[in-house]
């Protein structure tokens, strides 16, 4: 079943963190998607910020849950909680869509999307990145309503810790992995999700797509937009031409 909503989150970077997002990220993500995704959808942007955000990207406001709780992996690593709110039982009415996939901004699309996103799973999520997570939250896709125990039952104050304990790396997705276990349907590169830092720059620095690639995940200190990215061709193609 295919999204007709695409999602994407932008809020002000903590001081010091390594990466910072303007609204060019937004509008080429924007771009891309529309290259790649041929379904009819909307594209939504979550932020208290939309200056610069081209008029035909639909806003809802950041509710900004739990935004002052860090990483319980150091501040050096991004705290992503108020995504959480996508599991939400009315995320339907927040996000106008029954059906919605959540996206970063720092990937680059590079093939058709649709063979990617038309599943039949109540909820995807993008897996095969850290060993001490099951999942990783740059890509998810669910059907609204779908996993609401990661909204209810997630408390700031515990639900972090609990996570680390057991082994979990990162903040939404470590709960996400600690609350769901293994077993969830995952995008892998057999489906042509890739990470830029864990599958391809350790092979020629990066310089070879592989031929089935369809999504390419930057997260980690390397953004498409980055000089070490940006030297790669494939990235100016497919990035670059969309910015």
């Amino acid at each position: 079943m295919r999204p007709d909503t695409v999602v994407t989150w932008k809020w002000k970077s903590a001081p010091g963190y390594r990466s910072t997002f303007g609204p060019e990220t937004v509008n080429t993500l924007k771009r891309m998607v529309k290259r790649h995704y041929a379904h009819p959808h909307r594209f939504v942007c979550v932020t208290d910020d939309a200056a610069g955000i081209d008029a035909d990207v639909e806003i809802v406001p950041d509710a900004k849950d739990f935004a002052s709780l860090p990483s319980p992996t150091g501040g050096h690593n991004p705290s992503c909680y108020r995504r959480l709110r996508m599991y939400a039982p009315e995320a339907g009415r927040v996000f106008g869509s029954e059906r919605f996939v959540s996206l970063d901004l720092d990937i680059v699309m590079t093939g058709d999307l649709d063979p990617v996103w038309n599943r039949p799973e109540d909820f995807v999520i993008w897996g095969e990145t850290n060993p001490r997570s099951f999942y990783n939250g740059s890509m998810f896709m669910l059907t609204a309503g779908a996993r609401p125990q990661l909204w209810a039952d997630f408390n700031p104050r515990t639900s972090p810790t609990l996570a680390k304990r057991a082994g979990r790396f990162g903040s939404d997705q470590g709960w996400i992995s600690y609350k769901l276990g293994k077993g969830e349907a995952t995008w892998t590169r057999e489906d042509g999700v890739y990470s830029f830092r864990v599958h391809l720059e350790p092979k020629n620095g990066g310089e070879d797509l592989p031929a089935n690639a369809r999504v390419v995940h930057f997260h980690g200190k390397c953004d498409p937009w980055h000089w070490r990215a940006q030297r790669l061709a494939w990235v100016r193609e497919h990035w670059g031409a969309a910015a």
